[in-house]
């Protein structure tokens, strides 16, 4: 809640206790902003009070209303129906602007620990579109958790191992002739990427010439459906063909035994691959301005849980089938019975995941957990988070899964198999080339140096791609369009960071930024707007928080530019008519000016200078 809608409630409260000798809790109290078609600034609710007062919520409205008056804040007010709006007297106005809103006063238990985790790549492929969305919306989240004033830890679990990451290191093997990113000048993570891509080609010739033998014939004659075509049957056949006949398939799953057994060349082998692969992952996330805390590998996590599991099993949390595995039966919570360990006692995912949460709880004692994942994983997690219910965890209550839609191109889906996912790294180039396009199309940058082209360029190209994708509520599945990221007059970064940049021209033309004569000057009406949305910024942080959803901080930041622009196109600045006026309008371009870049900050947006 923001600070001056805190102190209305406060007020109410006092007011109504004076009046009606009753007491009320102010978190019960409603606070809106009243609506354009009626006279005033914050709009109070009446209803829920007139069957405990047995009046009618327009007589409360107007005593109400009578007591506020006597506020210096207060300039009149009217009540419609049962809603009370009052209007604020323009010493309101001039004495907010003196205020720093931006400071938040924290109404949170600042000792919880929220730990955030975002990203977790597999290291068979780099990074891609789908990525920037995960590694976007949880850096925001971190970042608006931090300055709603919790602790924020950001982590992430790396998906070392297993069959794909073997693909990879096979394919290089087989065909790799000792190359390596510096050899070959290929990013790290792009180069491994590539042999992964490599592998399913050759498995798919592998795959395609087995299909013309004899035993391919026999066993489609043996085994297909009704009257199901070869085509058909071998689509379906695919997987079974990897795992039974596939020569590839043989070897990789192999080196995958030969890894879990700790064959020495085949360790060493992964981990100079894996290496690799972090390299090119650190440089995209330093581009993207993104860190981590503590990152989790899931070769170090894949064998934990199992103890967990066995003392859940004397607890009688978990039931063992005949064959030995081990089951929870959740379909008293509306889930079905999941596996938890299989009959030849190894893990799956989700017992891996039960002993990676409670290592982290070892680690950092967290009473929160936000996990950011695609919406594709929606059960996994219900499964996960009531399991870890049932065995008691302290932090069980505290768990989040931030869920959400993929990213899709104008041209459609992604198939990284098949290597078309737009890489993180070629979208970025794209988008910041497109703003270096418009830029020196505009020709407003022409008298700057190459490395302060450069500089901007980069903030601008990745201020679009960064607000495009954040814009969007997290639920809702997106498509990414670089051309509109940058359309200079839509809901853009650029648009934002325009905004910015004309204060900062305005401001640089201003010998003396920080006057406060003004006590006499009268507020216009398209500036108490402006000073209400930065009065806004703790409450539309608090919800953003509440919500982990940073759209909520890009539609602000939107917004208060969207009102700036009009402001600067109908409102002299410089050229104000009196000297209160110029005073006053420099100072509110220097508070909308702090309040843009502070929300954009949120997002992981940086402003520039110029455009």
């Amino acid at each position: 809640m923001g600070n001056f809608q805190t102190k209305l409630k406060t007020d109410f409260v006092l007011i109504f206790k004076e009046i009606y000798d009753v007491d009320i809790d102010d978190s019960a109290v409603i606070v809106n902003q009243t609506k354009p078609e009626f006279e005033g600034e914050y709009t109070l609710v009446m209803f829920p009070y007139s069957k405990q007062l047995s009046k009618a919520p327009q007589v409360i409205g107007n005593e109400v209303g009578s007591a506020f008056k006597s506020k210096a804040y207060i300039d009149d007010f009217n009540v419609v129906q049962g809603f009370l709006n009052l209007k604020m007297s323009n010493e309101f106005w001039i004495e907010q602007i003196h205020e720093n809103h931006l400071i938040i006063e924290n109404t949170n238990d600042s000792s919880r620990k929220i730990m955030v985790e975002f990203a977790s790549p597999n290291t068979n492929k780099p990074l891609h579109l789908g990525h920037i969305r995960n590694i976007l919306l949880g850096w925001s989240v971190s970042q608006i958790l931090e300055k709603a004033g919790y602790e924020v830890v950001k982590t992430q679990i790396i998906n070392d191992r297993g069959i794909a990451i073997c693909k990879s290191m096979l394919a290089w093997q087989l065909y790799g002739e000792g190359k390596t990113p510096s050899s070959t000048d290929i990013k790290g993570d792009h180069f491994v990427g590539d042999f992964y891509v490599l592998f399913e080609n050759k498995f798919q010739e592998e795959y395609k010439n087995w299909q013309n033998s004899s035993e391919a014939e026999s066993l489609y004659l043996d085994s297909k459906k009704n009257e199901e075509s070869q085509d058909d049957y071998f689509k379906r056949f695919k997987n079974d063909y990897f795992n039974q006949y596939s020569q590839l398939g043989s070897q990789a799953k192999q080196m995958l035994l030969d890894w879990e057994s700790g064959n020495e060349s085949v360790v060493s082998l992964w981990k100079m691959m894996n290496g690799w692969v972090y390299e090119g992952f650190e440089e995209t996330y330093r581009r993207l301005g993104v860190e981590f805390d503590k990152l989790y590998y899931e070769s170090d996590t894949y064998l934990l849980g199992k103890k967990v599991v066995n003392d859940g099993l004397e607890a009688g949390v978990f039931y063992k089938n005949e064959d030995g595995s081990v089951w929870i039966d959740l379909e008293d919570a509306g889930m079905d019975q999941k596996i938890v360990l299989r009959s030849d006692g190894t893990s799956v995912y989700i017992t891996q995941d039960i002993g990676t949460a409670m290592l982290r709880y070892q680690d950092y004692k967290m009473d929160e957990m936000v996990y950011v994942v695609a919406d594709e994983q929606d059960y996994h997690f219900q499964v996960l988070f009531e399991t870890l219910k049932r065995l008691n965890q302290p932090y069980a209550n505290g768990l989040h899964h931030l869920n959400y839609g993929m990213v899709d191109l104008p041209s459609g889906r992604m198939k990284s198999r098949e290597g078309t996912v737009v890489d993180a790294d070629d979208l970025m180039n794209e988008v910041i080339a497109e703003a270096k396009a418009n830029t020196d199309e505009r020709g407003e940058l022409s008298e700057l140096s190459a490395i302060e082209k450069t500089n901007i360029v980069e903030k601008i190209g990745l201020g679009a791609l960064k607000y495009h994708i954040i814009k969007v509520n997290p639920k809702k599945r997106m498509i990414f369009d670089p051309a509109e990221s940058l359309d200079m007059h839509g809901q853009t970064g650029p648009y934002i960071q325009n905004a910015f940049v004309r204060i900062q021209s305005i401001l640089r033309k201003v010998e003396v930024k920080n006057s406060n004569d003004f006590a006499d000057y009268l507020v216009l009406d398209i500036e108490k707007e402006l000073v209400q949305l930065i009065m806004d910024f703790p409450f539309v942080l608090q919800n953003a928080a509440e919500r982990l959803d940073p759209s909520e901080i890009a539609n602000y930041s939107f917004n208060l530019a969207k009102h700036f622009h009009r402001y600067y196109h109908e409102v002299r600045i410089l050229k104000a008519e009196s000297e209160s006026a110029f005073n006053f309008r420099i100072l509110l371009c220097q508070k909308i000016a702090e309040s843009i870049e502070e929300s954009m900050k949120l997002l992981g947006i940086e402003m520039p200078e110029r455009m």
